[in-house]
């Protein structure tokens, strides 16, 4: 054996030796930061308020009944309880959950920077880019928590206030109670999914400045601008790249068989928001000023 292998097995050996030990603290990185965001006072205070939304319009359904006159999905509920969920998302979808993201997002690294952790954080071993990596995870498992908060509340309460059956779709035919809420199911996913493009935005103005409720403030604002946008009838040839314009392909899973097209480019345009201001976020972070 030459010199030089003997010089090198060394080195492979360390190299071996320290690939477990970064994994570790990578997963533990993202743990810390599902913590951070999970064990905010305001996270559960915005969860708490999202899974309160089926139970209010549950309860006024119940007091109306089924002489309400309502429409839609709303109109459902009285014969079968599953709509609950639907309508409760459907609902939560144009204000409440893009809020929630919105607050989350905005305080993600703004937060530590108003602590004056973030200095830390951006010399600590994990480096830059798995910080941010982590900061993005966490706000992908805050928005599927938060759909799903509405989804769990939803069939606790539309089980125990109205009758529950075989779900007719949007299409006409009818599936089975397991069927239905599997594709109330996919609604939630479609639209945790939904709202991964507003969190990318947030987290990108998070990274422009160190004040919270600016980032917030800011990060609202632009889903404002966006839904005014969408809105004007004479804006219609930027609607389709605009990022609210498809929200609402998630009613595609009701039909027989559901239209995969609308929703797959809903989420095309979600990942492409995703992609630009993260890439963004990580350019602004990376080259950050730690002194």
């Amino acid at each position: 054996m030459s010199p030089n292998e003997v010089a090198a097995e060394p080195t492979e050996a360390l190299a071996v030796g320290e690939r477990p030990s970064a994994g570790r603290h990578t997963l533990a990185l993202f743990l810390s930061e599902l913590r951070l965001v999970f064990g905010r006072a305001r996270t559960q205070v915005g969860l708490g308020v999202l899974a309160a939304v089926p139970l209010l319009i549950g309860v006024a359904i119940k007091i109306a009944g089924s002489d309400s006159g309502a429409e839609g999905f709303i109109g459902q509920i009285a014969g079968n309880g599953l709509f609950l969920i639907v309508a409760s998302l459907g609902l939560s979808l144009p204000f409440f959950l893009p809020t929630a993201v919105t607050v989350i997002s905005g305080e993600s690294l703004a937060g530590e920077a108003s602590l004056g952790t973030l200095r830390n954080l951006l010399t600590a071993p994990a480096g830059r880019s798995r910080l941010l990596a982590a900061k993005m995870v966490a706000l992908a498992v805050f928005c599927l928590a938060a759909t799903m908060t509405i989804w769990i509340s939803g069939l606790i309460v539309g089980f125990i206030l109205f009758p529950v059956g075989d779900v007719l779709l949007l299409s006409g035919s009818t599936v089975s109670l397991g069927e239905g809420l599997l594709r109330a199911l996919g609604i939630a996913v479609v639209i945790s999914l939904s709202l991964l493009g507003l969190a990318g935005i947030g987290l990108f103005v998070s990274s422009l400045t160190s004040t919270p409720l600016a980032a917030m403030a800011a990060t609202f604002g632009t889903f404002i601008v966006l839904g005014i946008l969408t809105a004007i009838p004479q804006l219609h040839a930027i609607h389709p790249w605009l990022l609210i314009y498809r929200w609402q392909s998630f009613a595609d899973l009701l039909r027989d068989p559901p239209y995969w097209h609308e929703i797959g480019r809903n989420l095309l345009l979600q990942g492409g928001y995703l992609v630009v201001f993260y890439a963004a976020a990580w350019a602004k972070i990376t080259s950050r000023d730690i002194t």
